[in-house]
């Protein structure tokens, strides 16, 4: 609820007051550059527990810990499990910071406007229940600022990528950074790096959420404390310091907490909101247990733009799926190449500039480096995702003459397609994507699917649920996870007659088809068609 500045509960601004000598001494406490906010928030500042009311703040030594990090350190960030009182002591030390320094311009950015405003009813709680000899003045109050009479502000705002733009921001106090949206946190995260570099001091907390997101960068640059002589720093490359605090930071909660947290909420919120493990919070179409262990490694080579992380062996099968795009700075254009039946990721391509004749070009360069990369050439398996745009790569592939691509140009026997007549590649329906889903899905958990690119590990961690299929979550792209579910329904269709990819896909101990209808992978051979 907003106060008129008139309330008895704020202080006028400018105020004249009589201190007394103990008073004073109090006020010097406070004003102590070192150990100023411990005592501040030890000796005046109250809170509202949720179930014993109003007291006064008794920290305990984890929050003794991160009062201390937000104070010592110019740029901090918190990973801090779920009811562990982070929001308190950001609360408690913004309002020292603003109160104790003068000319200081404080944001509040929280991911959604509620929780900003949390922020805020803390802090306004806290400031209403000092005494006068310790409070500053106020000039305005209300929900969404306070300004004080030694022109010091606290502003809170929603996380956008405009946040705090045109401010010249003192600190800046970053609530729940890993639940923005990916895009934004990354434009906001540019826009405040200027202020920040000309003195700014900045804060940021959260519970975790993906491993791939800017909370999570910053979060695990702030840990890589050794510099190239093996010596150890206080803080990471980025000039961050990291704290962490799980749930058994709590000294009232124990192993039996622990259990019956588990049951009522699952183990996936559990190891994210009290362990602290980066397990995304939406639904993905991975386990997000399983996602969490998916990082990729570096390329054993590269020609062009093509990322190699296998060798190609004659004895093996290669499938190699173009997924296609505009290629005029959107959606990407992306490639991947498979081997079978070990099911092992050995190349792969994206690019959204490429236009579709370049793109069909790669392809067919990639082809070629896989027939001459040994004395005898593997058997090979290609298609194109042939929705919309792939209509355009089939014509340059028909310009360019079939004959000129290595391998087996494979085509889907499609039901849904036949009554319109037959068109090369395989066209990507809801069922269809669904099913490829499915199979990929299944896959991967089963560890039947090895992935090595850290670009695909990074698409599938934001491969989430939208209405009744998947896609990638605002702000990110999904085109190589499409191109893996459109070799991932070239597999299945190759496991109808290869007794030894049928094994290898096999994950449920009945047939690699799961709910999808048999008699559509019924045909004993591929089938090359114009």
């Amino acid at each position: 609820m907003s106060k008129n500045i008139d309330d008895k509960l704020v202080k006028k601004a400018h105020r004249q007051v009589l201190y007394t000598a103990e008073q004073v001494e109090e006020l010097k406490e406070c004003l102590d550059p070192d150990t100023g906010p411990q005592y501040f928030m030890e000796n005046f500042m109250y809170i509202q527990h949720p179930v014993k009311g109003q007291m006064l703040f008794s920290p305990y030594e984890y929050q003794e810990e991160l009062i201390d990090v937000y104070h010592q350190y110019r740029y901090s960030i918190a990973m801090i499990g779920r009811q562990l009182g982070k929001t308190t002591v950001a609360a408690g030390y913004l309002l020292w910071y603003a109160m104790f320094n003068n000319d200081a311009t404080i944001l509040v950015a929280a991911h959604k406007m509620q929780g900003a405003q949390e922020i805020m009813q803390r802090v306004r709680y806290a400031y209403e229940s000092l005494p006068d000899h310790i409070r500053a003045g106020v000039k305005e109050y209300n929900k969404q600022s306070i300004v004080f009479d030694n022109e010091s502000r606290i502003i809170a705002q929603t996380t956008t990528d405009n946040t705090g733009r045109g401010l010249s921001l003192s600190l800046v106090y970053l609530d729940e950074f890993a639940f923005v949206e990916p895009r934004m946190a990354q434009e906001l995260w540019t826009s405040l790096s200027p202020t920040l570099s000309t003195g700014g001091k900045c804060i940021i907390t959260s519970t975790p959420n993906t491993d791939d997101d800017q909370f999570s960068y910053i979060w695990n640059s702030a840990n890589k404390t050794f510099d190239e002589f093996g010596n150890e720093k206080e803080t990471g490359e980025n000039g961050f310091k990291g704290y962490k605090a799980t749930w058994e930071a709590h000294p009232d909660r124990d192993e039996e907490w622990a259990e019956e947290e588990r049951a009522k909420i699952g183990d996936e919120r559990f190891e994210r909101e009290h362990c602290c493990e980066f397990i995304t919070f939406e639904e993905t179409l991975i386990n997000p247990i399983k996602l969490k262990a998916l990082s990729g490694r570096e390329p054993i080579a590269k020609t062009a733009q093509v990322r190699w992380y296998n060798k190609v062996n004659p004895d093996l099968t290669y499938v190699v799926t173009l997924d296609p795009s505009m290629g005029t700075g959107g959606d990407n254009a992306a490639i991947q190449v498979f081997e079978l039946p070990t099911f092992r990721q050995v190349a792969e391509w994206q690019h959204n500039k490429s236009p579709i004749e370049d793109q069909v070009r790669i392809l067919r360069q990639i082809l070629t480096e896989i027939e001459d990369a040994n004395e005898y050439a593997p058997e090979i398996y290609w298609t194109v995702e042939s929705n919309s745009l792939g209509e355009a790569a089939l014509v340059v592939i028909r310009d360019l003459g079939e004959e000129h691509f290595p391998g087996s140009f494979l085509t889907e026997p499609n039901r849904e397609a036949r009554g319109r007549g037959k068109r090369k590649g395989f066209v990507t329906t809801t069922k269809t994507k669904l099913q490829g889903c499915s199979k990929l899905k299944s896959l991967i958990e089963n560890n039947k699917l090895e992935i090595a690119s850290k670009s695909l590990a990074s698409e599938l961690k934001h491969f989430v649920a939208r209405g009744k299929s998947y896609e990638a979550r605002s702000g990110q792209t999904d085109d190589l996870v499409m191109a893996t579910v459109v070799f991932v329904r070239m597999a299945m269709f190759i496991a109808s007659w290869d007794d030894e990819s049928h094994e290898s896909m096999n994950t449920t101990g009945d047939n690699v088809f799961g709910d999808t209808d048999n008699d559509e992978y019924d045909d004993p051979m591929p089938m090359g068609m114009i």
